[in-house]
């Protein structure tokens, strides 16, 4: 009922668009997408393959799943061999590195670590000369 009189309010005002109209604005729409989304997108793309392709021995990097990790190897041109831990050495693919750290990005998170380990020793040391408590009362 209603959709009947929608049409026929519309009918009576008749079409003032033009089919040249219409396929400009659809050609201002496509240029403002490419510009605010696709280029910058691909521009993205690009720099992150350049990054992944100048990874050495020796850098460090953040894997896609956030672990921190140096580079042991890096021959193959797909794969790397990390070392996530001293002595734990993981195989991943270069693909799923999300970052490389800047050397001071690196000194930065390798001297926060140190802290706070410095800081878990001391606790245990002080922890351990703790003598045991004897909460006994004398009356």
């Amino acid at each position: 009922m209603f959709i009947n009189e929608a049409f026929a309010q519309s009918g009576a005002m008749g079409t003032t668009g033009s089919l040249s109209g219409t396929l400009i604005q659809l050609g201002l729409i496509f240029v403002i997408f490419y510009l605010l989304l696709i280029r910058p997108q691909q521009k993205k793309i690009r720099q992150h393959e350049a990054m992944l392709n100048a990874i050495k021995k020796g850098d460090k990097v953040i894997t896609g799943g956030g672990i921190y990790a140096t580079v042991v190897k890096a021959d193959s041109a797909t794969d790397l061999t990390v070392e996530i831990a001293k002595g734990i050495e993981v195989e991943v693919n270069r693909g799923t590195i999300r970052d490389v750290l800047a050397p001071e990005e690196a000194q930065a998170k390798a001297k926060t670590a140190a802290i706070k380990e410095a800081a878990a020793q001391a606790a245990k040391k002080t922890k351990a000369k703790k003598p045991a408590n004897t909460n006994k009362t004398k009356k």
